[in-house]
């Protein structure tokens, strides 16, 4: 079994250590991956040279993106924005999961243990909150990662809404307007709607309330042009949503990027909360025991794509730990595949994927 190496996010260390100090492990040690032939592969109007890359998450800001070009993943999502500041959940925001093989929704219905034993197969769970400075902040350090970007690669700009009391269904729609305004003008190429945040008036997401979906993606479409859109989604359980989703998608966005994790509660070894602070008893659990959602809701994506015949890429995302996982969700029918918790363990791993091709 492979020994996972350093992450270049560092789980102990706060968030903003990891912001100010990262990244680590080989992610640092400036080897770039060198890529001679031309790109060849479309996405969304960009050529690229392996449609992989690393999703909304791990990369916190310009210097965890540059490192990430470096290392040959192709497709960088640069961390979700907001419209204004807001805090970092409490520390710790990362640890091990201990799951038996897939996490099916009926599994997640139980409580799962953490702790800091990081070991094959990887699944963690992260509960950071989605901290975002100030838009002075991110929108100058954006335009450092969209530049660090080399030929045939790209940057992806992931923003969302923002939960606030006393908030309207109007104002929450509003905001997504502005921190979509705001994350255009930051000139990137591409532009990912996070669906899978918190929603108006409940703990669900975004993503699952889809009246607020086409209100919120109509809304985003009027201020960013004719820049492509994916939205970032979670798992669907039923298909006449998943239908209702890929219509909304036709409409006002060019992809759908699927999925971002499972929720269930996790607690340590004495069934006490692992995570602490207020409603964090539950949080996202991704990597290894979340592939099977990840490639089925691919499965399922192509299959309605083609009965609506709407244009839409599908970004397959969710257990990506290996190279041989990037080739199942293609022959799933992804257009183009991601890895976050694969990735931050494994710097190499766009590396060994080209090795393959």
């Amino acid at each position: 079994m492979r020994m996972l190496q350093i992450p270049f996010y560092d789980p102990n260390k706060s968030y903003e250590e990891n912001y100010d100090q990262g990244p680590f492990g080989a992610f640092v040690d400036r080897e770039v991956f060198q890529q001679t032939a031309e790109p060849t592969e479309d996405f969304l109007g960009q050529k690229v040279y392996l449609p992989f890359g690393i999703p909304a998450g791990p990369l916190v800001n310009a210097k965890f993106c540059k490192s990430a070009f470096e290392k040959g993943f192709d497709i960088c999502v640069y961390k979700t924005v907001r419209s204004s500041t807001f805090p970092c959940h409490p520390f710790p925001n990362i640890l091990a999961v201990k799951i038996e093989g897939d996490l099916t929704p009926e599994k997640a219905q139980n409580k799962l243990i953490a702790d800091n034993n990081y070991s094959q197969p990887l699944s963690i769970t992260n509960s950071f909150g989605v901290p975002s400075k100030d838009p002075t902040v991110w929108q100058e350090d954006v335009k450092k990662a969209i530049s660090s970007a080399g030929p045939g690669q790209v940057l992806v700009l992931s923003f969302m809404g923002t939960v606030r009391e006393n908030q309207t269904p109007q104002d929450f729609v509003a905001d997504y307007a502005l921190a979509a305004k705001l994350s255009a003008e930051t000139g990137a190429k591409l532009l990912e709607a996070n669906l899978s945040c918190p929603n108006i008036g409940n703990e669900g997401l975004v993503c699952y309330n889809l009246e607020m979906t086409e209100r919120v993606t109509e809304a985003i479409r009027k201020e960013i042009g004719d820049t492509p859109l994916i939205l970032k989604v979670g798992y669907y359980q039923s298909d006449e949503d998943l239908k209702k989703l890929v219509e909304i998608a036709g409409k006002y966005a060019q992809g759908i990027a699927a999925i971002n994790t499972i929720s269930a509660e996790v607690v340590d070894q004495e069934g006490n909360q692992a995570l602490p602070g207020k409603n964090r008893l539950k949080s996202g659990v991704c990597g290894a025991a979340i592939k099977w959602a990840g490639r089925d809701m691919v499965k399922r994506l192509v299959k309605i794509r083609q009965e609506a015949g709407v244009d839409l890429k599908i970004i397959g995302v969710g257990g990506v730990t290996k190279a041989e996982d990037y080739f199942e969700y293609r022959n799933a029918g992804a257009d183009a595949v991601m890895s976050a918790t694969g990735a931050m363990w494994t710097p190499f791993l766009a590396k060994e994927i080209k090795k393959k091709i």
